[in-house]
C-alpha cells in the first residue's frame, strides 16, 4: 500500500514538472510570458539589400543685400532699386532604399530624391555608386532609381503581399536614421489603411517600430523576411507612430515607372462621397459600404456609360468597395482603354454597368497634388473621415490633418481637426473644390476660411 502511494506521488510530481516546462517561464502571479521573436536572421538578410541614399540639390536663394537695410529704415519703396542678390547653394539630404533586382533597381520615397541633381548609393560593404532617377510618382511618394553594378552580385529583397498583413504582427523597420548607417527597429503593425493627408491614394500601414529622419525609403519587413512596406512618414508630435506605404501599391506602379518614368492613371470622371450609417439606412443598405456618386463630369467615361448622380458603386472589377478610399485607387491602377464591369445600386435595384476607363486629364492629375498656395499656407487637408461625419453631421468640406507651427494658417487660428466649409465665401464640398479655390488665390491675397 505504501509503495503504491509513493509511485502515485512520484508520478504526480513528474506530470507537474512536465507542465511547468511546457508552459515556459512563470511569473510571480502564475501567468506565463511568451518569448520575444528573434530578429537576427532578418537583420543579416536585410543588410544585403538595404542601401544608404545621399542626394545633392542645387537651390537658388536670395541673400541679404543693401536693399534689406533700406527696407528696414524706409519701407518697401526702395525695393525696386535693389533687385536682390540670388546665389546658388548645395543642399544635401540622406535617405534609405532597398534593392529589388540584380540589375540595380532600387525602390525609395519620391521625397528622398525629388529635385536632386546628384544621387549616390552606398551598399552594405561600403562601395558607392552614382544612381539615376528612372521614374517617380509624387501621388504615392514612390521613386525608382538605378545603379550600374558593373559585374557586382547584388542581393534583392523579397517583396511580400501587403494585403495579407494583419494588425498585431511583428515587423522590422530598416534604414539609416540621422545618417546612422544600417539601423533596425522592431514593432508591430498598429493599424492598416490609414489616411493622413499625404496624397489622394493614402492607404498607409501604421507601425510602432521607430522610424526617424533618414529612415524614409527603407523597407518594413515581416517575420518571413519579406518587404511589406516602404517607410515614409512619422508623426513628429507623437512617439511610436510611423507610417509605411504598402508594398503592393509599389508593385502596381513599378512596370510604368520602369518603362515610362511616370504613372499614367485611369479615370472614371465622378465625384464620390462616403456611405455613412444614415445614408446606408436611407438607401436600404445593410452595411455602410460602397461610394455614392455626387457628381458626374460631363463627357467623362462615367457619363458615357450612363452613370448618374445618386448611384452607389458597390463593386469594381469583381472587388467589393468597402470604403470611399478604395474606388479611386482601383480606378487609378486600371490601364486606360480597359472596359470594366461595375455593380451599382440605383433606386434600390442592383445593376451591372460596363465602362471604358479613360486617361486621367492633366487638370484632374493636378488636383490630386497639394497646391502651391496650400503649401505656403502651411496646412494639409483630406476628405472628412466617416467618424467625423458621424460625430458632427458635417458631410461636405475638407478636414485639416496638419498645420505647420508658425505658418500663416497657424497664425490665423486653424488647427488639425478643423473642418473647412468655405474659402473666400466659396462653398467647399470636396477636396477638388478646395484645391480649385486655392488655385484662384493670388500671392499676397488675404484668405478667408470658414
Amino acid at each position: 500500500m505504501k509503495g503504491r502511494v509513493k509511485k502515485g506521488v512520484l508520478l504526480a510530481l513528474a506530470v507537474a514538472l512536465a507542465l511547468t516546462v511546457s508552459l515556459g517561464p512563470v511569473t510571480a502571479r502564475g501567468t506565463t510570458t511568451a518569448a520575444l521573436p528573434d530578429f537576427t536572421r532578418i537583420a543579416k538578410e536585410a543588410n544585403e539589400f538595404v542601401v544608404n541614399i545621399y542626394t545633392t540639390q542645387v537651390i537658388e536663394r536670395r541673400v541679404l543685400g543693401p536693399e534689406d537695410m533700406f527696407r528696414f529704415f524706409f519701407g518697401d519703396k526702395f525695393g525696386p532699386f535693389f533687385p536682390g542678390m540670388p546665389r546658388k547653394f548645395k543642399r544635401r539630404s540622406l535617405g534609405s532604399g532597398f534593392i529589388i533586382d540584380s540589375q540595380g533597381y532600387i525602390l525609395t520615397n519620391n521625397h528622398v530624391v525629388k529635385g536632386a541633381t546628384e544621387i549616390k548609393v552606398k551598399l552594405h560593404d561600403g562601395s558607392t555608386y552614382d544612381a539615376k532617377l528612372v521614374g517617380a510618382d509624387p501621388k504615392t511618394d514612390i521613386a525608382l532609381i538605378k545603379i550600374e553594378p558593373k559585374g557586382k552580385k547584388l542581393t534583392a529583397a523579397k517583396l511580400g503581399d501587403s494585403d495579407k498583413v494583419e494588425i498585431g504582427q511583428w515587423v522590422v523597420a530598416v534604414g539609416n536614421p540621422f545618417g546612422l548607417s544600417y539601423t533596425i527597429t522592431a514593432g508591430i503593425i498598429s493599424a492598416k489603411g490609414r489616411v493622413i493627408g499625404e496624397g489622394p491614394y493614402d492607404n498607409f500601414l501604421q507601425t510602432d517600430a521607430s522610424i526617424n529622419p533618414g529612415n524614409s525609403g527603407g523597407p518594413l519587413i515581416n517575420m518571413d523576411g519579406e518587404v511589406i512596406g516602404i517607410n515614409t512618414a512619422i508623426v513628429a508630435q507623437g512617439q511610436g507612430i510611423g507610417f509605411a506605404i504598402p508594398i503592393n501599391m509599389a508593385k502596381e506602379i513599378l512596370p510604368q515607372l520602369k518603362t515610362k518614368g511616370k504613372v499614367v492613371r485611369g479615370w472614371l470622371g465622378v465625384y464620390i462621397q462616403a456611405i455613412t450609417p444614415e445614408l446606408a439606412k436611407s438607401f436600404g443598405l445593410k452595411k455602410a459600404t460602397g461610394a455614392v456618386i455626387t457628381q458626374v463630369m460631363k463627357g467623362s467615361p462615367a457619363d458615357k456609360a450612363g452613370l448618374k448622380e445618386g448611384d452607389i458603386i458597390v463593386e469594381y472589377r469583381g472587388k467589393k468597395i468597402k470604403n470611399l478610399r478604395e474606388l479611386p485607387r482601383l480606378v487609378a491602377i486600371t490601364p486606360p482603354g480597359t472596359v470594366v464591369e461595375m455593380k451599382i445600386l440605383r433606386n434600390g435595384k442592383m445593376k451591372t454597368i460596363r465602362v471604358k476607363i479613360g486617361t486621367m486629364p492633366e487638370e484632374e492629375a493636378a488636383l490630386a497634388e497639394p497646391s502651391g498656395e496650400q503649401v505656403k499656407l502651411g496646412l494639409k487637408v483630406a476628405p472628412i473621415p466617416p467618424e467625423v461625419t458621424e460625430q458632427t453631421g458635417i458631410r461636405s468640406g475638407v478636414y485639416v490633418t496638419q498645420v505647420d507651427p508658425g505658418s500663416p494658417a497657424y497664425e490665423g487660428g486653424i488647427r488639425p481637426g478643423d473642418v473647412i466649409l468655405r474659402v473666400n465665401r466659396r462653398r467647399i464640398r470636396s477636396l477638388a473644390d478646395f484645391r480649385r479655390a486655392m488655385a484662384r488665390i493670388k500671392p499676397g491675397e488675404v484668405v478667408a476660411f470658414l
